[in-house]
């Protein structure tokens, strides 16, 4: 068994972050020392360190409930159910890319138009193009 504290630094987590999950109802706190301290398990440390890695991969709190309702009870469910999940998270970060791609080629057009001299900046390209829009910030937008 293992206290908040414990079990936070085995997991790589603050204390608080476990009070946050079980705030979520993500995680339980079934058992206490006669003192009032909550006490923890080695599934509970299993489930911290699930959680930790979602969130590490950047799973809402919700598909990371959806994935643990799915790990608890796996006579109940399929792996298409944690695959959609997947599937659906991994399109947000292929979209997401993109998106920075698109920027990434947007500020080189910037860097690129400008001279980068210790001149004035009254007429730096950067700043004129950003203010007239032609810096294609964000295509496509």
């Amino acid at each position: 068994m293992y206290r908040i504290g414990e079990l936070a630094k085995l997991a790589a987590v603050t204390p608080d972050t476990i009070r946050y999950y079980e705030k979520q109802q993500m995680m339980d706190h079934e058992v206490r020392t006669e003192g009032g301290f909550r006490l923890y398990t080695e599934n509970d440390l299993q489930r911290l360190k699930f959680i930790r890695h979602a969130r590490q991969l950047g799973f809402t709190l919700e598909a990371i409930r959806e994935l643990l309702s799915i790990r608890i009870d796996p006579e109940h469910h399929t792996c298409q159910e944690s695959k959609s999940i997947v599937q659906a998270r991994l399109s947000e970060v292929e979209a997401r890319i993109n998106e920075l791609q698109i920027m990434r080629r947007s500020l080189q057009k910037l860097n690129d138009a400008c001279c980068g001299s210790a001149h004035s900046s009254v007429y730096c390209s950067i700043l004129e193009a950003l203010e007239q829009g032609t810096g294609n910030v964000i295509e496509g937008h």
